[in-house]
């Protein structure tokens, strides 16, 4: 099972764990507890009226499997001095999604990002807006990171492609043709690529998404593009070996499969402890 992407933040002096996985980021309410003065306790937050109305809307908006009888029922004995709920009660009766308690590595009780700021303002007013303001800056500089990875890779495919342009120079372009002719045989074999990782051609694309801005190459991921950079050095050592364009095709859709699910297979897909889906 994948592990998630962990990352740190610091608010008013106290460390808190970030982890990311499924694209969601979920944030340590164990570590947030330590800014708390005197005895206090999660279960003590879930317990609370406010905080399992709140739950339970978060959950109606992002949960489809939601338990809404068990809820009402938490709900009815919500704020009760008898009453106490644990995380793990809590997402086992209701099949919450929102809070999961980690063991392992990553042990703890962590929340979505929304509801760690709501737990936030549980801490303090001044420990909440840090909070926010410290985890967008985790953010910002990630996409910065992330910027930076697409545009090499971007910058890795256009000298791939030069490489590629070449080997259909020196061996598919007949002699004497038109400047015309050429660029027909250099468009048959860039959308070759596209075909094979893509699985469609450039007006494919375009005539797809009208409403887009430049080509298919434009909008590919990060892995895509690392993929593209390998394929057009590979296609340009198929057409040195003199193979067919189809036989290229097959071959370079085949590459691009096994390299996509390579890149692709380490996507986070839950906390460790939790079942596979």
């Amino acid at each position: 099972m994948s592990k998630p992407k962990k990352s740190t933040i610091e608010v008013q002096g106290t460390a808190i764990a970030v982890l990311s996985y499924k694209d969601e980021d979920f944030i340590s309410l164990t570590d947030m507890l330590q800014a708390k003065d005197g005895d206090f306790f999660i279960s003590d937050w879930l317990r609370n009226r406010n905080t399992v109305e709140f739950l339970g809307v978060w959950e109606s908006i992002y949960n489809p499997h939601f338990n809404y009888g068990e809820f009402a029922i938490i709900k009815s004995q919500a704020g009760l001095n008898s009453y106490k709920i644990s995380v793990k009660e809590w997402v086992e009766k209701t099949k919450a999604i929102g809070l999961k308690a980690a063991a392992g590595r990553y042990g703890g009780t962590f929340a979505h990002k929304d509801i760690a700021f709501e737990f936030g303002m549980w801490i303090s007013a001044e420990f909440k807006i840090y909070l926010i303001k410290e985890f967008q800056r985790l953010k910002e500089d990630e996409n910065r990171r992330l910027s930076l990875a697409w545009n090499l890779n971007r910058t890795l495919s256009k000298l791939n492609y030069r490489i590629h342009t070449d080997a259909v120079k020196a061996h598919l372009i007949p002699s004497e043709v038109t400047s015309a002719q050429a660029a027909i045989t250099y468009a048959t074999e860039a959308d070759l690529l596209n075909v094979a990782l893509f699985g469609h051609t450039a007006r494919q694309w375009r005539e797809a998404n009208p409403k887009l801005d430049g080509n298919v190459r434009d909008h590919a991921g990060i892995e895509q593009l690392l993929v593209l950079a390998n394929m057009e050095g590979m296609n340009a050592e198929f057409i040195h070996m003199g193979l067919a364009q189809g036989e290229r095709l097959k071959r370079l859709n085949q590459i691009a499969i096994r390299q996509m699910q390579v890149l692709t297979a380490s996507n986070l897909k839950s906390l460790p402890g939790a079942k596979a889906e």
